[in-house]
């Protein structure tokens, strides 16, 4: 059998899925039980009067154009989190199965996993080797019970890329035996290729991707889940119907449009060359004893006051991410870049000038 079937819940490979209004925009739509007015302030194309279309295919031909795959591996998400909520569902039997990931990594794959009432496999990370997988470790840690495995590249927090030979052994080792999800929220700010090309190669391979993030769109909330047909024929049959705000689907409509893909990728080289220039300036601060390399749109840092360090920050106004709760980084922070005015802003608050 196909094992994106097999790996996947009983229940959900049965299931008939939920039978939405039929999407035909061309008639007049007596149907759905949606009020036949307009509310005040409505800004939309559509109507907000009106449910949206399910998986609305113009967005999703626009992301496969995006992402190079065809439209038949995606599933479009309200952020890359729903995907994960997803494959929670479909993979994950409560009190039986688990996955399997790095640590620290993205705390959502854990979260979505435990309220599943699925267990949570960690293998840690090398601090020494710059927060590097080991992946004979990390496949030795598979069992038959973990049915997703999550690797973020370039991780959050820690903010680096995680060496493409390490996650094609991983690919290759777990083909078949688990779902393994890569998740390249952060890759436009890298200079890595995207691992898409390697879909049609690992038939138990998904990966995660967003327009959250280097195209601006984290209030919108529009992300995709990029996979099989058949596991994303699974995941249709667990999102809800009609899962895109309006708003989502016009705004990320406008954000793919060919001209406006061309000024997002200007101001992400431009955040790049900011990202530099933060870094000098933390490296120099006294608070500070070391800052990471970053593949992504932020950097980690170890401080030697990190109390200080938050306190400062938000006396004049501003705020970095807390990341001692977690036992591999009891120094440690997370700082997004922000415009000049925030960095420089950040740079004097944390003593420099």
């Amino acid at each position: 059998m196909n094992p994106v079937i097999s790996l996947a819940r009983p229940e959900i490979v049965s299931l008939q899925a939920y039978a939405h209004a039929a999407w035909i925009p061309s008639l007049t739509r007596l149907h759905a039980n949606e009020a036949p007015w307009r509310p005040n302030g409505d800004v939309t194309t559509t109507g907000l009067n009106r449910y949206p279309e399910p998986q609305p295919q113009a967005l999703i031909e626009r992301l496969a154009a995006l992402y190079g795959v065809p439209a038949a591996r995606i599933l479009a998400t309200r952020g890359a989190d729903e995907a994960i909520d997803v494959l929670s569902r479909v993979y994950l039997r409560a009190g039986a199965d688990a996955i399997l990931q790095c640590s620290p990594s993205f705390g959502m794959y854990q979260v979505a996993a435990r309220i599943q009432g699925a267990d949570v496999i960690e293998i840690p990370l090398n601090r020494d080797a710059g927060w590097s997988i080991e992946p004979e470790r990390f496949v030795a840690a598979w069992s038959p019970n973990i049915k997703l495995v999550y690797l973020c590249s370039p991780n959050n927090p820690t903010a680096n890329l995680l060496d493409v030979g390490a996650l094609e052994h991983i690919c290759m080792a777990l083909d078949g035996k688990a779902i393994v999800v890569i998740d390249e929220a952060y890759v436009e700010w890298s200079n890595a290729a995207s691992l898409t090309r390697w879909l049609e190669r690992f038939q138990t391979l998904a990966i995660l991707r967003t327009l959250s993030k280097a195209h601006a769109l984290a209030g919108a909330r529009l992300g995709a889940l990029l996979a099989s047909p058949d596991l994303i024929h699974l995941a249709k049959r667990v999102i809800p119907p009609y899962a895109l705000p309006q708003p989502t689907v016009e705004a990320a409509m406008r954000a793919l449009e060919p001209a406006e893909i061309l000024i997002s990728q200007a101001r992400l080289e431009a955040l790049l060359q900011e990202r530099e220039y933060v870094r000098r300036g933390l490296e120099a601060s006294p608070l500070v004893d070391k800052v990471w390399p970053s593949d992504a749109n932020f950097l980690m840092i170890d401080c030697r006051d990190a109390d200080r360090f938050m306190n400062n920050s938000m006396a004049g106004g501003l705020i970095v991410r807390d990341l001692r709760a977690h036992p591999a980084l009891l120094r440690s922070l997370r700082v997004s870049v922000g415009t000049r005015a925030d960095n420089d802003a950040l740079l004097r608050c944390v003593g420099l000038t």
